[in-house]
Parts: C-alpha cells; structure tokens; sequence
C-alpha cells in the first residue's frame, strides 16, 4: 500500500512490488533463457499464442500471435514499441502491473523482442505514474544481459497516444498526431522501421501462458470465451479495484462475484462495458459476456475493459455530457469532424432538451470521416444513452 502523502510532498511513493531477485528465485525469466539459448524455438511460442488466441488487451483486441509473425517476416531491423500510456478513463491496469510484478511484464517485453528479433524497444509510459517510472528505472538495470537496449519514454498525458501511430510519433519526438494508414506501423513503425506494438497486459501474460500451455488459458473462460483478463471496476459498487476475472464473465457476475455487490444504499442502473469510449448499457443488460465482439451488435465494445458502475443516484446525462468533454479536450486537432464534433456536440448536449437527430446526424459524420478512434468512438455513449435509456428523453 501507498504511505500517507504529506501535503506538498511531490516525490514519488514507490509500493512494495515484486524485485528482481524475489522473482527469479520463483522461475523468473527461465522461459527468456531457453528462447536465447535455443533450446525452445521462436515458432513455439508463436504457436503457443495461436493456439490460446491470446488477443491484444490494450482494446485493439489483435490476435498476439499474427501479430508477432507480421512483424517477424518484415525486413530487418525490426523495433519494438510497449504502450503504457494508458489514458483511458476507468482504466487503470497498468499502473497496477508495473507497480506490483514489473518483471512479469519486462519478461514478457523481451520474449516478444526475442520472437521478432528487435534491435531496440521502446516503452512509453504514462507520465502521472511516477511510482511506475522510478520501479522500471530501477528495474531495467537489473535485466539479464544479451537482450536489446530499452529506453523509457515518458508521455505527455495525451488521451490521443493511446493510437499506436500516435504514440509513434510522440517516441520520434514529434507533436503525437495519428497518421494516416496504409502503411500500418508493422510494415513502417519507429523511424519508418518496422515495429512490434503491445500493450502492457497482453505482454504480462506471455510468461505464463507458455510455462502452462494453451490448454489451461483455454479452459479460464466463462460464458463460451476463453482466458483471463483484468477488469478495471469503479463506480458504484463495495469493493471496486483491478479485478482478475474470466473472459466473458458478465457485468452482474463481475459485480456479485468480485465487487460485493453494488453500493450500500444504492440500485444497480447502468454501466460502461469499455470505459468512456466503449458506450453505456442498462443494468437489464448487464447478462452480456465481457469480450471481444460480444458487445458490438449493441453499439459497444470492451476495450480495454473499464467498467464503470452507474447507480440510481446518478444523472446519466450529465455523466455522459461529462466524457464529451472529455473528448473534447483530448481531441488532437487534425480532423475537423473529431476537433469540430466533439465541440459541436459538447454544445449541443449542454442544452435541456437535446435534438436527438442532429445529434444523430453529427455522430454518423465522426464515426465515418475521422482519422483515429478518439473520433470513431466518442459518439458511443451518447448515442446508446439515447438508444437504451428512452426515459432520460420524454416526449
């Protein structure tokens, strides 16, 4: 647990976390051993994440394995590229990885540079986590030798590198804009080089799913999915926190199993299935499997599973205006439908009575004509609100 922070002090508190010498005495980085020296081979680890379907958990959901072969066929020299800037509101899961066993995931960083033979990587990390910054400083000192250099880059808290070709450009130490695609960052990445891109979970379970096999991650999921992730709960419920749960548990079973329930005094009324971005359901419909296109047909996603607990105590309206505002401000500017939406719809949804088709109308033009997903997704919790929530429109 953090110590008390006295006021003024602006140092950063560093948790008790798992070291370098605590986990390789429980197994650590044996499996990075036997990749570099040769007694396990590049292509069965590739068909260790085949076989789990181990997905991108950054929100992308890209099949890992795929993944690691496009990169792997490109010309060399390939790089590598970790996103830690984790700026999605409700989310939180990073920070926690990094904070309490940053071997796991630096392990999982370098079996992936060993897989694609990166000549460097990059990790860029959310600069609001001191603690994180100051435990990997201290951490990547300690790293076994024979792997690529790492350097650590510190973001800016844009919202906007959460886009891979983004923080890309953030790394080369430009302004972090999207680019446009084609080309695709494995084909031209860092530098115009081709580069690997993960996120900090999907790395964190890399170690693990090859030391037990496919077989045990296949046979964690719930509802007809498979695996295990972390879900990001907060809002109004007893116990909120990172979550280690089966993939395709439901938001009533994520609550009743892992949160104690919803909040002392209050009743369960709605909740976002992907944080800000992912859109916003009713608690009748919280008996839908949390993953990877289950919630789509429904105008949602789970992304990098946020979920955020809404009671009867809370204006749905106001909360949803709220994450407008949000996209509002971390709009990079490029594209007019993004910078010029968000603004428009902001204004729009400040207003009593909202104009349902206008608004409609402004965010089929952000979904189809902006760049990147900031854009694509900021309209989704407005219009399922409207779309599930008739009774916060009367007639």
């Amino acid at each position: 647990m953090h110590a008390a922070i006295a006021r003024g002090d602006t140092h950063a508190h560093v948790p008790d976390y798992v070291g370098y010498d605590a986990y390789v005495a429980a197994g650590g980085y044996r499996t990075l051993a036997k990749l570099r020296a040769g007694e396990m081979t590049a292509e069965a680890v590739l068909q260790v994440l085949d076989a789990a379907e181990l997905r991108g958990l950054g929100g992308a959901g890209f099949p890992t394995g795929r993944k690691w072969r496009t990169v792997r066929a490109q010309p060399a020299p390939r790089l590598m590229a970790v996103n830690a800037d984790e700026g999605e509101p409700g989310t939180f899961k990073d920070r926690w990885y990094i904070e309490n066993d940053p071997h796991r995931f630096l392990e999982g960083v370098l079996i992936g540079a060993a897989v694609v033979e990166a000549a460097e990587i990059f990790i860029y990390l959310r600069d609001e986590y001191p603690a994180a910054r100051q435990i990997l400083l201290t951490e990547l000192a300690k790293l076994p030798p024979g792997g690529p250099p790492i350097q650590l880059r510190r973001g800016a808290g844009a919202y906007i590198c959460g886009d891979e070709s983004a923080m890309i450009e953030s790394i080369e130490g430009k302004r972090g804009l999207p680019r446009h695609k084609p080309p695709f960052v494995f084909t031209h990445g860092i530098f115009g080089r081709p580069t690997l891109v993960n996120n900090v979970e999907t790395l964190s379970f890399v170690r693990d799913l090859i030391e037990r096999g496919p077989d045990w991650w296949n046979a964690q999921g719930r509802n007809g999915r498979k695996g295990v992730r972390r879900f990001c709960v907060s809002g109004r419920v007893r116990d909120p926190g990172l979550k280690l749960a089966p993939a395709g548990i439901t938001a009533q079973e994520l609550i009743d199993e892992f949160c104690g329930g919803i909040a002392e005094g209050h009743g369960f009324r709605a909740y976002l299935p992907g944080g800000a971005s992912g859109g916003i359901l009713p608690a009748t419909m919280a008996d839908i499997p949390l993953d990877f296109g289950t919630l789509e047909k429904y105008g949602c996603f789970i992304g990098s599973a946020g979920i955020v607990v809404f009671s009867d105590a809370d204006d749905l309206k106001a909360a949803t205006l709220n994450l407008m505002r949000f996209f509002q401000h971390e709009s990079c500017g490029q594209c007019t439908p993004c910078r010029a939406g968000t603004e428009k719809a902001v204004a729009l949804m400040a207003r009593t009575a909202w104009d349902r088709p206008l608004l409609e109308e402004l965010s089929a033009a952000m979904r189809d004509a902006s760049i990147c997903g900031l854009g694509q997704a900021a309209p989704n919790p407005l219009l399922t609100l409207m779309r599930y929530f008739p009774e916060e429109f009367p007639a």
